[in-house]
């Protein structure tokens, strides 16, 4: 018989092990939401077609077995941080980085939506917007959107898309697409809320995406801190800990 020892160091590895979220996980779902399954009582809200939350919940995601990779085809291992991969290309250059990749999720679903006077960010340098419409001069075609999201990726940051959005009054107040960031010394930290779910009792529980550096591709979020409700954040708490940042509350960002 195992000693009282060994029986917690079990009991501990056997948590973590959990937190890979595997036990919400749909493998053979190709969007968040279809690959990730709903705690017990759980429901999602019904979105329309044009909503944000609708284009988060559908993004596309990469087979369950593929790793993150960087903008120059490395590999960043799981390591139990991520258990999907978003299915979007981020290009060549180091630029689709954590704030860069919320901004994207942004623009892309504004692009979708022909929304493009809607598409616009602020650099660091001078706080104003530099728009899709007056980059674009009329050519709308995918290439140079492409090319006026790495010019803002260049010039934006976390620091300047904190400064840009409003803070949200308290996390139970939190919306799909709604984002935690620090825009921190010498650097800060950008995620992104993909989906949201709540019980009869109003409690919500979210799904967080992110970006890091190096350039790399946007990955689902493990929880370690509750293996019982990985990958899902229960953000209802002084402290949000992530696998690569730790958050705040007063850190929750919303569109306007």
């Amino acid at each position: 018989m195992a000693s009282p020892k060994a029986q917690v160091l079990d009991s501990v590895a056997a948590d973590l092990a959990r937190t890979d979220g595997s036990q919400f996980i749909n493998p053979a779902g190709m969007t968040v939401k279809s690959r990730i399954l709903l705690p017990e009582g759980f429901k999602r809200a019904n979105y329309r077609t044009e909503e944000f939350g609708n284009f988060l919940e559908n993004l596309p995601l990469y087979p369950i077995d593929r790793e993150v990779h960087y903008y120059n085809g490395k590999i960043k291992p799981r390591n139990n941080i991520y258990n999907s991969v978003v299915k979007l290309d981020i290009g060549k250059r180091d630029l689709h980085q954590c704030a860069d990749a919320v901004m994207r999720l942004r623009a892309d679903y504004l692009y979708q939506q022909k929304r493009y006077k809607d598409i616009k960010f602020n650099f660091l340098s001078d706080g104003k917007p530099r728009t899709f419409t007056n980059y674009a001069k009329g050519d709308y075609a995918y290439p140079t959107y492409w090319k006026y999201l790495e010019y803002i990726f260049a010039y934006a940051n976390t620091a300047s898309l904190h400064d840009e959005l409003p803070r949200v009054k308290t996390t139970q107040e939190v919306k799909i697409g709604d984002t935690f960031i620090q825009k921190g010394s010498p650097i800060g930290h950008a995620i992104i809320v993909v989906d949201l779910a709540k019980d009869s009792t109003g409690k919500t529980i979210v799904l967080l995406a992110q970006s890091y550096m190096p350039a790399q591709e946007i990955q689902i979020l493990n929880n370690w801190n509750n293996s019982k409700l990985s990958p899902w954040y229960d953000i209802d708490q002084d402290i949000i800990k992530t696998p690569e940042w730790t958050f705040y509350p007063k850190n929750l960002k919303t569109w306007e």
